[in-house]
């Protein structure tokens, strides 16, 4: 069923014992499905109800395309810091927040939590819920919109979300360098976050011939050799790219043109310290993996069934990794480990207290 607009979605929704969401269908990896499931095509609710360039605001329909949102803002410089990723394969805004993606800018200004400031979404009763605000200064209530970010759906349907925005640096530069093992790219990523340094993206790209670290800046383009001379002095060298490949780097990062056809996309939250282990882990399963947001996400290309990464990681030595399936066949997106299982059902019982939204 695809409505065309909230009230014909709250119908659906009651007349329907059992559901579950797809948009545009970018990442169907996330594809819940069980037999006797209705499937709810959110991607006709589209458009932008209000955007407010001076109050660095817009809210819009959860259908809308990325795309849509990014134009609209670039007339005004402004733009969605937390670098959505899929843009260019129409992911929409309702799914990047029941998804939880952002990409490689998350690093310098944060996730798309921290820039969503309110939802409506039809509930597990049909009826529309309202949550946060729609300027900034809004802080009052529990703050529910949070828990619709990586929630896949299982509270409820998105149908609007209102959203914070910045002004678009004026200039982009990145300084990549190029290291011979893991061990020494760690130790210059380590010293480079660790600087007093206004880093914009880091990422650790492991490669056949050796690893490189790319480091990108932005802000005023007067001031970026200098900052860029400050990044290689911490780095002890580095080659600064040309806008041409600064622009393909990023867009690569941000749109996964590297994934291998075939190939599953995996989303791995981590920290710095296991990358080592986890790296040695994923080369010897042939996997291609990338170290964003400093190394505290790693996004992998999985080439073999994804029950035998879904079993490592559960398995993986002294720590629990939780993985998200975000491009491959559907069904069960969670792999690894699992957190916050229990929060989430008290949530779920809250929300949808008959059980109509399928879970994961």
């Amino acid at each position: 069923m695809k409505p065309a607009s909230i009230a014909e979605l709250q119908e659906q929704v009651v007349s329907s014992p059992c559901l579950t969401l797809h948009g545009a269908g970018t990442k169907p990896g996330l594809h819940l499905y069980q037999n006797g499931v209705t499937i709810l095509d959110t991607s006709g609710l589209t458009g932008v109800i209000t955007y407010q360039p001076e109050e660095f605001t817009f809210t819009a329909l959860a259908g809308t395309r990325l795309a849509e949102i990014a134009k609209l803002l670039e007339q005004h410089g402004q733009y969605l810091p937390f670098d959505p990723p899929l843009v260019e394969r129409g992911a929409t805004l309702g799914g990047t927040v029941a998804a939880g993606l952002s990409g490689p800018g998350r690093y310098r200004y944060g996730g798309v939590r921290d820039f969503l400031m309110g939802v409506r979404f039809v509930d597990g009763q049909g009826r529309l819920v309202s949550a946060g605000g729609k300027v900034v200064k809004n802080s009052a209530g529990f703050d529910l919109p949070k828990l619709m970010v990586g929630s896949l759906g299982q509270y409820g349907a998105l149908v609007e979300v209102t959203f914070k925005v910045f002004p678009r640096p004026p200039a982009y530069a990145t300084l990549k360098a190029s290291y011979l093992s893991i061990e020494q790219a760690l130790e210059s990523l380590y010293r480079i976050t660790t600087a007093p340094l206004d880093l914009f993206a880091v990422e650790l790209v492991p490669g056949n011939a050796g690893l490189e670290l790319w480091v990108r800046l932005a802000g005023r383009a007067e001031a970026l050799p200098e900052r860029l001379e400050r990044v290689r002095g911490v780095l002890g060298g580095g080659e600064v790219l040309d806008d041409r490949s600064e622009h393909g780097v990023w867009r690569a990062a941000r749109e996964f043109t590297w994934l291998a056809e075939g190939a599953s996309l995996v989303k791995l939250p981590i920290t710095p310290g296991t990358v080592l282990a986890l790296d040695r882990m994923l080369a010897e399963h042939g996997a291609v993996r990338r170290y964003s947001v400093g190394c505290n996400l790693a996004w992998v290309g999985w080439p073999a069934p994804i029950e035998l990464l879904d079993h490592l990681l559960r398995d993986f030595p002294g720590v629990s990794l939780s993985g998200l399936l975000v491009l491959g066949q559907g069904g069960q997106p969670r792999l690894g480990a699992r957190t916050g299982a229990y929060f989430a059902r008290r949530v779920k019982l809250a929300l949808d207290p008959q059980g109509r939204w399928l879970g994961d």
